[in-house]
């Protein structure tokens, strides 16, 4: 009979929504990407932060199926719907598009699916601008919207906060971090704004070609490749940064309760972390 410890495991690993595991590529003879493993699963958010040229949108365009690796695999739960946010979009200025009629380019989903959309984004007071006239904090929550239509099991939002400002990017963190507790979904997320999202993830993963380090956001910015990467004054700060949870993480960094304060202490060993792959 299996020990409550297997169960365990085995209930986490049909939570996985989507797994890669030692992906190797590589362009003209340069490696983008070495043994890179990270996986996604139900309820939780996985962040990939890294330099520029590091991976990550190779990476993220594997796990996709829309980059094939020289080496490695991917996994996905059978019929998985996946809604993905791109890094930014350009619509021709003389195009003449209001926000409703963008959503339902290509899908359909009927005037009340696309309002109830907008309202989960908080955006469906401007449902009948012009897209031109948004803003980019606007624009954001359009694409948001636009990935939530498909009633996915797994948001992938690359760069979701381009083009917003300081106080748009911690609200549009939030909004995602209410979206997945809400639908109980995946996101995996690519971002450069460390000190704003390090607060609003569960899992963090670390890449520059290979994964450098990879947990719960607190053990990964005290990491030494992390630290070499940012600097001690960034790794020092997002410390502060990634303690700010609503809820509590066993040993590994999963979410096992609510109601975290301030001054909640974790163990030494959660400086571990965990890596998915």
């Amino acid at each position: 009979m299996p020990t409550p410890t297997q169960h365990k495991s085995q209930n986490r690993e049909q939570d996985v929504l989507l797994e890669a595991k030692d992906i190797r590529v590589s362009f003209g003879g340069h490696t983008v990407l070495s043994g890179v493993s990270v996986g996604v699963r139900a309820g939780e958010i996985v962040t990939l932060i890294g330099p520029n040229g590091a991976g990550k949108t190779s990476l993220v365009k594997v796990m996709l199926g829309l980059l094939v690796p020289q080496s490695g695999t991917v996994n996905r739960k059978p019929d998985l719907s996946i809604g993905y946010m791109p890094q930014r979009l350009q619509i021709d200025a003389s195009l003449p598009m209001t926000v409703r009629r963008f959503l339902q380019l290509g899908t359909q989903p009927g005037q009340g699916k696309t309002l109830k959309a907008l309202e989960e984004v908080h955006a469906d007071h401007i449902a009948n601008s012009p897209m031109q006239s948004i803003s980019g904090g606007e624009m954001q929550r359009v694409m948001l919207a636009r990935a939530l239509l498909r009633e996915p099991d797994l948001l992938v939002l690359d760069e979701p906060v381009q083009g917003v400002d300081i106080t748009g990017q911690a609200e549009l963190y939030k909004l995602i971090n209410a979206i997945r507790k809400d639908r109980n979904i995946g996101v995996l997320m690519v971002s450069h704004d460390l000190h704003v999202v390090m607060a609003q993830t569960d899992h963090v993963v670390c890449l520059n070609q290979h994964v450098c380090c990879a947990g719960h956001p607190q053990a990964v910015s005290r990491h030494p490749e992390f630290v070499a990467l940012f600097g001690e004054d960034v790794a020092s700060t997002l410390a502060v940064y990634a303690h700010q949870h609503d809820h509590h993480h066993d040993l590994d960094g999963h979410v096992v309760g609510d109601g975290c304060s301030d001054d909640c202490q974790h163990d030494d060993d959660h400086k571990k972390g965990h890596d998915h792959g």
